[in-house]
Order: structure tokens, then sequence, then C-alpha cells
């Protein structure tokens, strides 16, 4: 009897068990496979295609719960429509997509609803990559279709999100229409490649662009947007090649801004566009000890010019002729009550210093004298050493050249008066050390050029297009880039067409493209130490 209880007991304490481990388990699906299957289409009404459309709404179904996913970048619907057609869903999941119309589509007209990558299931995000729903309100589909690539000007990587767009024009249209009206169609870029298509076209004439814009209205706004165009009128079905077209943003026309009375003795003048042959001068009666000065912004406001005077006679305002270039304009500034800026001396280098760099100094106040008897360089066995001195007027800036030697200490000192500023004040006491590395430090290239048209513009610049380096060259021979800091470089070329010494780009109206721009394929990894020869063929 004991053993039986005993028996009894063992299987009562497993079925226990079981049911303890099967309650466990419940919690703990195992998931299955991974959705990864995009939703597809079951059905369109109207199907997609249709012709002789006359309705008020299309309604796209789906085979599970869709919704949209960034509708606002990836939409694109050719050609556009005003007022937007109501698409939904919005903020849910829903197994079909509509699109209301308010009575705004044109007769005889074939649209294009391009939506992109932005349909995707409810579930796991999968895409409905590059879904189109096309109509149209007449007998036919427009079949006509143009293709050609796309680059940016000036940088080495594909420009993204950019909108390729042709506008139709007629004999009465003017090469401003794409700073007016929006364009008849547009596409996006394929890929990286930066392969583009404009497909069911109409029989016509276009004007070919393509923008990179900060607000997406599909119109150029020359202030903030990029640019590529073709520079010839294409007429479908004529005109079906290959186009290739090159973005850049424009160097817009000069003009002053509003200036402002910036602190006591400065008027800040604002400006767009590129500053050449300007002058700021004063009109308003002053005595002869008035003297001033104009400095440009640093590198966070580059784009306004101070002007500086010494007066401390009170005016109510100041009248000025401004001039840049064919430019010239009047302008009166009232003036207020401020401080007057204190002389602060500002070192532009840090502790170490290259073998090719000058030793600058910058001032908030405009720099008017400087006293050489003042300043002292030594080494670091305290052997004083001659320098050279440079002042840019422009920037506010003196820069110190001398011969540098291999780990060596330098020492400036600049005694009360080694400065002086417009307002007659000077520097207290200063003291700058700097440090210099060996050449194996630094690294060597020696470039060689191919095909290339003279003058050039040779650059050294990181992935993202900033100069690090600089050469402009006149006739064939080896390039030296010298003492260089170890980094990946890419080689950028510029054919310096207009000899100017600056790369400019292309201008819309005037059909003006921009100068030449060749990039070196392979990244450059300049070594600590180490002398690399490289050759650069032009394509």
């Amino acid at each position: 009897l004991k053993e039986v209880k005993k028996k009894i007991n063992l299987i009562c304490f497993l079925i226990v068990l079981f049911i303890i481990g099967s309650c466990a388990n419940r919690g703990t699906p195992s998931g299955g496979e991974i959705d990864e299957i995009p939703p597809y289409i079951t059905k369109s009404s109207p199907e997609n295609y249709t012709l002789n459309f006359n309705l008020s709404e299309v309604r796209v179904y789906f085979d599970e719960y869709i919704k949209f996913k960034n509708l606002q970048k990836y939409l694109i619907i050719s050609p556009p429509i005003d007022p937007l057609p109501e698409i939904t869903p919005l903020g849910t999941a829903s197994k079909y997509l509509e699109i209301k119309f308010q009575d705004s589509l044109k007769s005889n007209t074939t649209y294009v609803f391009n939506f992109g990558e932005s349909i995707v299931d409810n579930n796991a995000d999968n895409v409905f990559s590059n879904y189109k729903y096309i109509l149209s309100t007449g007998k036919y589909i427009d079949s006509l279709k143009i293709s050609g690539t796309l680059q940016d000007a000036l940088e080495m990587s594909n420009p993204k999100d950019i909108d390729v767009m042709l506008h139709e024009i007629d004999s009465s249209t003017t090469d401003s229409i794409i700073y007016k009206s929006k364009p008849k169609y547009i596409t996006k870029l394929v890929d990286s490649t930066g392969q583009f298509n404009l497909e069911n076209l109409k029989e016509g004439k276009y004007i070919l662009i393509a923008l990179k814009e900060e607000n997406k209205d599909y119109i150029y706004q020359n202030e903030n947007d990029k640019i590529a165009f073709y520079n010839q009128i294409i007429t479908l079905p004529k005109d079906t090649g290959n186009y290739n077209l090159k973005l850049f943003k424009e160097n817009l026309d000069f003009k002053f801004g509003r200036p402002k009375h910036s602190s006591k003795n400065s008027i800040s003048f604002g400006f767009n566009g590129i500053l050449e042959n300007y002058k700021i001068d004063l009109i308003s009666n002053v005595d002869e000890s008035f003297k001033s000065k104009i400095i440009l912004g640093d590198k966070d406001i580059k784009d306004t010019l101070y002007y500086w005077y010494n007066t401390i006679k009170e005016f109510d305002s100041l009248n000025f002729v401004v001039r840049n270039n064919d430019l010239i304009d009047t302008i009166s500034v009232k003036l207020r009550n401020s401080n007057i800026d204190s002389l602060k001396i500002k070192p532009l280098q840090n502790n170490y210093i290259s073998f090719l760099d000058d030793v600058q100094f910058q001032a908030n106040t405009p720099f008017d004298k400087i006293d050489t008897s003042k300043i002292s360089l030594i080494n670091k066995d305290s052997l004083s050493l001659d320098f050279k001195i440079s002042l840019d007027t422009l920037q506010n800036t003196y820069s110190f050249n001398f011969e540098k030697q291999e780990e060596e200490d330098y020492k400036f000192q600049f005694l009360p008066g080694s400065f002086t500023d417009l307002y007659n004040t000077s520097n207290d006491t200063l003291n700058y050390s700097y440090k210099t590395k060996t050449f194996d430090d630094y690294g060597n290239l020696r470039l060689t050029l191919r095909n290339v048209k003279y003058p050039a513009i040779v650059q050294l610049t990181t992935k993202t297009g900033e100069v690090k380096y600089e050469k402009i060259i006149s006739s064939q021979g080896n390039i030296d880039f010298k003492h260089i800091i170890p980094n990946k470089y890419y080689v950028r070329v510029i054919l310096d067409k207009n000899e100017n010494g600056k790369y400019d780009p292309g201008n819309y109206l005037i059909k003006f493209f921009p100068e030449r721009v060749s990039h070196l394929d392979e990244e450059l990894d300049i070594r600590a130490g180490w002398d690399l020869v490289q050759e650069f063929i032009l394509k």
C-alpha cells in the first residue's frame, strides 16, 4: 500500500510540474518568420492608366493595411495640381489609399502620381516601392520621354533630393518663367548615380532644369536654391537625347542691405553677392581729423562690412554713397547711443604652427599703427629672429612671416604700444609661445596633371569638399604640396577659364555654365614621413 501511495504521489508531482511548465511557456511564443513581404495592390478604382477621367476620387486597394511614411518628401504629382488633392490615409492605417480632387484637373492632360518610397505596410514598414498611378483626362496617355544624368558642378559626391523639371513654353514665354511658375513635369533622380527619367510627356517645347530647393515649391529662388539647366529648348518628339546637367549655386546680384549702427563708432553694412571694387564714401560734413577704416566680418558674418570711424562728435545720422562694381546707391544711417569697444588682440593659431603658415593676430577694432621696435621674436636659445610683417586691412589681421626650424620653440613679445587702433588705444604687454614639429611629422605630395588646360586651380579637400590646401598653376610641371598634415584627401582641379584665380559658378539667365571641375577618383592617404607621387589624368 505504501508503494502504491508513493507512486500516486510521484505521478501527482509530475502532473503539477507539467501544468506549471505549460503555464510558464504560455507567454513565450516562437514568433514565426519575420514579415519581409511588401503589400501589393488587389484592385484600383478606376484602373491605373484610365482614360477620359472625370471622377472626383481614386481608390487603390491593398492586400493588407498600409500607411504613408514621409509622403511629403516622396510624392511627386506631375504636372503639379493646384489646389492639391487630399490623399489619405494620414496618421492611421487603411487597406486603401484615396486621392480626392477639388475640380482642379485640366482637360486633355496626363497626370502621374509617383509615390516613391512612401507606401509601407502597417506592421513591418515593408516598402511598396516606386508606385505610380497614371490617369488622363483626355483620350490617350502621353507617352514621350527623355532621360539624362545630373552631377554637382563643384562637389565630388552626387547631390540628393533633386527635382528635374520641364517647363512648357510657347512663342511668348521667356526664360524668367522658372522664377514665376511651376513646371509642367517633375521627376526625381533615380538613385545615387544621378540618373533621371521624365516620362508620360506631351508633344511640345520645353525648358529643362533641375533644382535643389530649400523651400519645396518647384519655383527657382536663387537666394537659396541650386540649379542645373540645359541651354537649348527641347522639342518633343524630335529631341529625345540623353541630357547631362551640372548643378550649381549662382552668385547673387550684388546689393547692400539696410545698414545698422552696431557700436559707438562702427556701422555694419550687410550685403548679398560677390564683393568686388567696393567703396563706402561718407558724404556728411565732418572735421579734418575724421578717419575711417572698413573691415570685413569674421568667418560667421562674412556678408557684412564694418565702417569704423574715429570721431567723438555726436551725429544724429551719417550719409554715404556705396559702390560695388556698377552698383551705386545713397544710404542714410541713424545713429544711437552705445559704448566704444576697447582694443582686444586675438592670436589666430594654436600652440603648434606649421612650416607653411604665418603667425597671425587679429583685433576687434581697426589697427591703425604698429611699432616694430616694441616687438621681439626669440627661439628656445633666446636668439633674436628677424620677421616680416604684412597687414590685411579688410581682415584687420597682421601676419608675421619668419623662417622656421624643426622642433623649435618661438616666443613673441609685444610691449605696450606695439599695436595702436583707430581710437589711439594701445595694447598691454602680450606674450605668445609657439612650437614646430619635425618634417617627418608631415607628408608630401607630388602631383602630375595630364590633359589639363591652364591656368588651373588645384585643391586638396576633405571628403565634404572643404579646401585644405590650394595652388594656382599656370603651366605644365610637377605640383608639390609639402608639409601636409597627415590625413585623407581628395584632389579637385578647377579649370580657371577667366583667369581670376577662383571658381566661378554658372548663371541661368545669361546661359553661362560653371567652370569645369575634375575630381581624382581615388582617395589619397597622406602619411607622416611619406612622399606620395600621384598622376591625375583629367577626363
